[in-house]
């Protein structure tokens, strides 16, 4: 059903990055909804075409399983000023990536269900079907815990 995860993001050039974007979320289920409307209103400023409600779907997945399986139940113990997760948005000239950080060191696992009519643990699934590739990677140094990131291809103009 899913293809096997990848560790770390396809080459992308830093240097390139046209547009780029970045929230705090409070390890609370309302930051789904602000996590949406961040998303939203970032990608109504960049012309993302036709994929725009692909990404906002995948953030909301991406940020739901954030809090879910990967943000402790008692508060986070994080560094002054930084939340527990944080949504990053990041636009090349032909991709897009979105990505979410959080505390966790659990590697994402998709579930194996065959009912398509269950109202949870189909969140990966999505993320594989809207996206054009996925994956995740442990982050290193001051910062703890892992990204993990949905890759969209962008239609340009020509």
């Amino acid at each position: 059903m899913l293809k096997p995860l990848r560790q770390g993001l396809p080459p992308l050039d830093p240097a390139a990055v046209s547009d780029a974007a970045s929230c705090a979320l409070p390890a609370r289920f309302e930051a789904v909804r602000e996590a949406r409307r961040f998303t939203r209103n970032t990608l109504e400023q960049w012309d993302v075409g036709d994929r725009f409600d692909d990404i906002c779907l995948v953030v909301s997945e991406l940020v739901t399983n954030a809090l879910r399986h990967a943000v402790p139940s008692a508060p986070c113990r994080t560094e002054a000023h930084q939340s527990c997760v944080r949504l990053h948005l990041m636009r090349w000239s032909e991709r897009l990536v979105c990505a979410v950080r959080d505390p966790s060191h659990e590697t994402p696992v998709p579930r194996d269900s065959d009912d398509f009519s269950a109202e949870s643990g189909r969140g990966l699934f999505l993320v594989d079907s809207f996206a054009d590739s996925w994956g995740w990677h442990p982050l290193a140094g001051a910062l703890d815990g892992k990204v993990v990131w949905a890759l969209f291809r962008l239609r340009t103009a020509g």
